[in-house]
């Protein structure tokens, strides 16, 4: 199982399957979780996984009468942000720039003017911040 550097303990595939619904959903109980996964496993096996997940301290849970609300602890944006770093270090060596490319030579539209505009403001909002530090 590959290890995270950040403390928390690495997901296994099934787990990813999970928060992968959870972060899509905000929240979920057991049994939407159960109802997204591919080939899901019985409802059993799923709320195991959810209680490894909060054993982990990847999720969190909430009483709603008789059942569990399922949370992801992370917010979206952070890990949308560690799984883009852990790309760009694995298939990019660290490379910005190189993951840049792949990203616009794999796109299927064109950039229009304006997205060239509002690229070429994060590129100078993130000079002057490399500046800043």
């Amino acid at each position: 199982m590959p290890k995270r550097t950040t403390g928390v303990p690495a997901l296994s595939r099934r787990e990813r399957q999970v928060m992968d619904i959870l972060f899509q959903r905000g929240q979920a109980t057991a049994a939407e979780v159960m109802g997204d996964l591919p080939d899901p496993p019985t409802y059993s096996s799923v709320r195991s996984i959810l209680s490894i997940l909060v054993d982990k301290g990847h999720v969190v849970h909430r009483e709603e009468g008789l059942r569990y609300v399922y949370i992801p602890v992370e917010s979206t944006t952070r890990a949308r942000e560690e799984a883009l770093r852990h790309v760009i270090q694995t298939f990019f060596h660290g490379s910005t720039d190189q993951t840049i490319a792949a990203v616009l030579r794999m796109s299927d539209s064109k950039l229009s003017d304006r997205d060239i505009e509002r690229l070429q403001e994060r590129i100078r909002k993130a000079r002057a911040k490399e500046e800043r530090e």
